[in-house]
């Protein structure tokens, strides 16, 4: 059974208006996605910085499913590609997909897309099972980027500036869309199935 994401509820029937309101969402993620990009701080030991685009991909996920989510990740890295600064920092270009930081980008298209489906099998309607399937999401670029970063990194480094840093903010950031998803669900008469 496959349940409607919030961008479903207010998506129009008609097929050209329904065009134009998915293309805004794009647009519009992909602008979330600039913007939780430039909450950025830099550890003097790693080069992966800590941002809020890890937060922005699971709510992309969850709130436009996989499909919407994964064309917005892309949308994403491609305007990065193309030289637009929307990475970390106001970085742009294929030299940041090829370096040390390119597998946790590569790791959003994966973990949207996970989120995403996992939302429109209602994963996003319980605490618990949005948990799951925001932990989910978070592991996918926790192994894309330090499969990447191991190119770079020496393998007994590897763990220490990229993964064990970004710990305590993930579970902040899986926390707090677990504790707000499944609230929306619950307004009266907003969102129903």
């Amino acid at each position: 059974m496959t349940y409607n994401t919030y961008a479903d509820i207010l998506r129009p029937a008609a097929r050209r208006q329904a065009l134009v309101y998915d293309f805004l969402l794009l647009v519009g993620g992909s602008i979330l996605l600039f913007a939780s990009a430039q909450l950025t701080i830099r550890l003097p030991f790693s080069p992966v910085p800590i941002t809020g685009q890890t937060f922005a991909v699971l709510l992309i996920g969850a709130s436009l499913g996989s499909v919407r989510g994964g064309l917005v990740v892309l949308l994403y890295i491609a305007e990065g590609l193309s030289g637009l600064p929307v990475f970390a920092g106001g970085l742009a270009g294929p030299g940041i997909i090829m370096g040390p930081t390119g597998g946790y980008l590569i790791g959003f298209v994966p973990a949207v897309i996970i989120v995403g489906f996992l939302a429109e099998r209602g994963w996003d309607r319980r605490v618990l099972t949005t948990l799951a399937a925001m932990t989910a999401g978070t592991a996918a670029i926790f192994l894309c980027g330090l499969a990447w970063l191991s190119v770079f990194q020496h393998p007994e480094s590897l763990l220490t500036i990229g993964l064990w840093p970004f710990i305590p903010g993930a579970i902040l950031k899986i926390v707090a869309a677990a504790l707000l998803l499944p609230l929306g669900w619950r307004l009266p008469g907003l969102f129903e199935d």
